[in-house]
């Protein structure tokens, strides 16, 4: 049975809240709500994927991987080009959508993630004509090396910056020459959808790529334990990683999993201490809703006093509010449930004996606002020091040497990214024993597409940039020519 198609008005741009599955918008009977974390009103309703949902974009995918990935790198390229080129087109029609139903600052859409989008599908493409047939000469063979299309991908991202992790998968699996399903988070699906009008007028073929949204635990789940997905891709928590490595690994499905951050934010004696409170404060950015920041503080105790002083100035500058409005800084808790995990954290660890530096409650600027938080006297066990709160709030314990400082930045179970400042040489000495995926010295964010990106521990399994995400979007295959004639033998191996 055919289900009249809709469109939803967000912010005066016109986005569905369909599938987008062969390339057409699919709708389904289930559904389930969207709201405004800025101002809770009610955005829409969004439909909801079950079987037939999933089965029909598993299968049009696998319909369409014959013919995408027969196609070399640079006939690929052309159709991606377009693909992010689309995505230029409907800048703001991006910015607001994800402004509206993630609380994502507008300006950090308009002047940071849209480019960056662009930029992970065009550099992808561009990247994956260095991979084709790498030779290897020994003396008994030419090797040749190549990377071939694993099949159809499922592509789950999260819900802190769905555009910027979307395509950050999305441009290495389709340049290799994967079809690729793409689940979106359920508290924030709007650009997806909106990503599925761009990759359509871009010409991609009908089911290279396709959108089925829903919740994890009922969309998701279907998708990663199907046995004809090939990958999965997934950016998330720790206890859903587990659920799907478990789902997928039932049909030997590889997974990348980039997870949790409880990262350290190290301060050493010789740091520039203002530089290094002004980047503290960035911590703060997106609500603390993002899995790289350096939230655990460790600030050597001859400078802990002026850090402290240094970083509140910075703090009570911050410009709390709407996240439409070009002068904010910090905007809403993406959903009622984070906002009461976060507040959680903070209370119990009060109770527990932390005292509160700065902020600590609600802000009084909307219902799901939290104030820029940071705690001190804590024991290295204390949950809030263990554990992701994924919100404003920042914790501080002060060290006496190097090896205090070390011990402390790799006494978690996550060892995602990490901060150090101090004098060049010996921040750089201090980072390089800190067991971590990566770690900025005396700087913050800086991401170059080529260079590796992913966790250790609980932090996550798999690199994804560069050569990396092409690594497990391929299957790598060697072809074998005797540079002699062969002659079989029972005593070779």
């Amino acid at each position: 049975m055919d289900h009249p198609l809709k469109m939803l008005d967000v912010a005066g741009v016109a986005v569905s809240p369909h599938h987008y599955i062969d390339g057409h918008r699919v709708a389904s009977t289930g559904s389930f709500e969207l709201h405004c974390p800025i101002d809770q009103r009610l955005l829409g309703h969004v439909d909801e994927g079950g079987g037939a949902e999933v089965d029909a974009a598993i299968r049009a995918s696998q319909r369409a991987f014959p013919a995408w990935s027969a196609l070399s790198a640079a006939e690929r390229k052309p159709f991606l080009d377009r693909f992010a080129a689309e995505i230029g087109k409907r800048a703001d029609a991006f910015c607001l959508l994800e402004s509206n139903d993630a609380g994502v600052l507008l300006s950090r859409m308009r002047h940071g993630v849209v480019p960056r989008a662009m930029l992970n599908i065009t550099w992808f493409a561009e990247h994956a004509l260095t991979l084709q047939d790498r030779p290897i000469h020994t003396e008994q063979a030419h090797h040749i090396v190549r990377h071939d299309p694993a099949g159809v991908v499922v592509v789950i991202t999260p819900w802190n910056s769905p555009l910027l992790l979307s395509t950050w998968k999305l441009g290495p699996a389709l340049a290799a020459g994967n079809t690729c399903i793409l689940k979106p988070p359920e508290w924030a699906p709007l650009t997806c959808s909106l990503l599925a009008d761009a990759a359509d007028a871009a010409g991609l073929p009908p089911g290279v790529f396709n959108v089925v949204q829903g919740s994890g635990a009922h969309t998701g789940a279907r998708l990663v334990s199907d046995p004809r997905i090939a990958r999965v891709s997934f950016t998330g928590s720790v206890p859903t990683a587990k659920w799907i490595a478990q789902a997928a690994g039932a049909n030997l499905v590889p997974c990348s999993l980039e997870l949790g951050g409880k990262s350290p934010f190290i301060v050493l004696d010789d740091a520039d201490l203002d530089n290094a409170a002004a980047t503290g404060a960035l911590m703060y950015r997106n609500a603390g809703q993002v899995c790289l920041a350096g939230t655990r503080f460790l600030v050597h105790e001859r400078v802990a006093e002026r850090f402290i002083a240094a970083m509140r100035g910075h703090v009570e500058r911050l410009n709390v509010g709407d996240p439409r409005e070009e002068a904010t800084e910090v905007g809403p808790i993406i959903h009622p449930r984070q906002v009461e995990r976060v507040l959680g954290y903070i209370d119990r660890a009060v109770a527990g004996g932390a005292r509160v530096l700065w902020g600590g409650q609600r802000h009084p600027f909307g219902a799901q606002y939290v104030q820029p938080t940071m705690l001190t006297d804590l024991r290295q066990d204390a949950e809030i020091v263990q554990n992701e709160v994924f919100g404003p709030v920042l914790t501080l314990q002060t060290f006496g040497s190097d090896d205090e400082a070390i011990a402390l930045a790799n006494g978690t179970d996550y060892g995602l990214g990490g901060v150090c400042y101090g004098e060049t040489a010996h921040a750089t000495a201090v980072a390089e024993r800190v067991r971590t995926g990566f770690i900025w010295v005396n700087s913050f964010g800086i991401r170059d597409l080529a260079a590796p990106f992913g966790g250790i521990k609980r932090s996550g399994i798999g690199r994804e940039g560069g050569d990396w995400s092409f690594e497990f979007f391929c299957d790598v295959k060697d072809v074998v020519v005797p540079k002699k004639p062969f002659r079989a033998s029972f005593s070779q191996r």
